[in-house]
């Protein structure tokens, strides 16, 4: 069995910086694009732990390094990508993984609350692309952003008024970023995901909530990060060049329909005559 080292690296000399490294999405992304050849600095919140995880591929022969940033402080975002520019000599590829998250049903939503999830989940987006846009517009490049399924179906139970509200902006934030980029060879896509396991995910949700969602997938699994990582090394190579614009669910189904199996089973007895 071919491994990845093994295969052709379709990121071969790729500078890449990534946000939200340290665990999760991040952290397995981070991994695949070095496997396949890129050059990566990642980022996190959590002091030392984006370090420790580009560490651990640097230790292992890859092209990796991690810095502490908080994407909210806007001049903290700009310095990480200046500073990462200037490591890797220029950029080709940004990828905006990282993400906070407040969840609470509408009715009791404070504006305060609102206002945090908009900062931790819309504006660090802006914080990087900004600055990086000039980077990428010289030569062209790829920006990869995370939005949610969130941004294309409600979901009561989880209380993601806000959450929605800034993913579905994440989402047309891309396309139109993608318009005004093509000129100058920038494409930008976003990426959907669906539940998908990761340390976050595990410790806010529940047993029972847990079951629940994966209920409303298809593919009756969680999603890993791995999953989401294999989309995200096909949008920043070259082989997906005509795709810009757009935005790809990875959800395991939940956005096509619903799945009910003990009733389609009722009904198939029902005109069966069984």
């Amino acid at each position: 069995m071919t491994s990845v080292d093994d295969a052709p690296r379709r990121l071969a000399g790729k500078r890449v910086l990534i946000t939200g490294t340290a665990g999760g999405q991040g952290a397995a992304a981070q991994q695949l694009f070095a496997q396949h050849g890129a050059r990566v600095v990642g980022c996190d919140v959590k002091p030392g732990a984006a370090g420790a995880t580009a560490a651990e591929l640097r230790d292992k022969g890859y092209e990796a390094w991690g810095d502490d940033v908080d994407l909210t402080d806007p001049a903290a975002a700009e310095a990480w990508i200046e500073q990462g520019v200037e490591r890797l000599g220029g950029l080709d590829v940004l990828y905006n993984n990282a993400a906070g998250f407040g969840f609470c049903q509408f009715s009791a939503m404070t504006l305060d609350l609102w206002r945090h999830v908009m900062r931790v989940e819309l504006d660090i987006v802006f914080h990087t692309t900004s600055p990086a846009w000039k980077h990428l517009c010289r030569d062209g490049g790829v920006v990869i952003n995370t939005a949610s399924y969130s941004a294309l179906r409600g979901v009561g139970p989880l209380g993601q008024v806000a959450h929605a509200a800034a993913k579905g902006a994440i989402v047309s934030m891309g396309r139109s970023l993608a318009v005004e980029g093509a000129r100058f060879g920038v494409r930008v896509n976003t990426i959907s995901p669906g539940f998908v396991s990761s340390p976050a995910t595990d410790a806010a949700v529940d047993d029972t909530l847990r079951a629940w969602q994966l209920r409303n997938h298809l593919i009756r699994r969680p999603g890993t990060g791995d999953d989401i990582a294999q989309l995200a090394v096909y949008l920043a190579a070259d082989e997906s060049s005509w795709v810009t614009g757009q935005n790809i669910s990875i959800d395991g189904g939940a956005t096509a329909g619903w799945r009910d199996d003990e009733e389609t089973e009722r009904i198939v007895r029902l005109y069966s005559g069984a």
